[in-house]
């Protein structure tokens, strides 16, 4: 669908509702698509470094890497609740790398799926925020 394909299908939507009717209860409901469209945008999610710089600057600063895909909504939950936290990782989108891709499918039987979490020798494909969270704290403990 591309980067841009759900938040485009929701923004759109939004504004059809809009259009079609205009009452109170389509002003939220086209406010809380427009939301949505947000946070399943590439918008929230800094630039991807890319596989192999993404994998230098995880190991320089001891922190995990997590690989994600725009639309993703088990990505942009793990996105949310690290940003609750403050919590630092780096985020490599397997869309624009094929590399990165290509390392996803690797320890994933040949699926992308992700969020693919890459962190101190150790991998997991949609951890839980506690087990990324961990990683962190004994990163930091080093």
């Amino acid at each position: 669908m591309g980067r841009w394909g759900g938040s485009a299908a929701l923004l759109v939507a939004a504004g059809v509702m809009l259009g079609s009717d205009p009452g109170p209860g389509s002003v939220v409901l086209a406010a809380l698509m427009v939301l949505l469209a947000y946070l399943l945008s590439p918008l929230l999610f800094p630039s991807s470094p890319g596989d192999a710089a993404g994998r230098k600057r995880g190991r320089e600063q001891g922190v995990p890497v997590v690989y994600w895909r725009p639309g993703c909504h088990h990505c942009l939950k793990l996105r949310l609740g690290l940003l609750v936290t403050g919590a630092r990782v780096v985020w490599v989108d397997i869309s624009r790398d094929p590399d990165a891709l290509a390392r996803v499918r690797s320890v994933n039987g040949g699926d992308a799926t992700v969020p693919t979490v890459f962190s101190r020798g150790s991998v997991r494909t949609a951890p839980s925020l506690r087990w990324v969270r961990e990683q962190l704290a004994g990163a930091r403990g080093r």
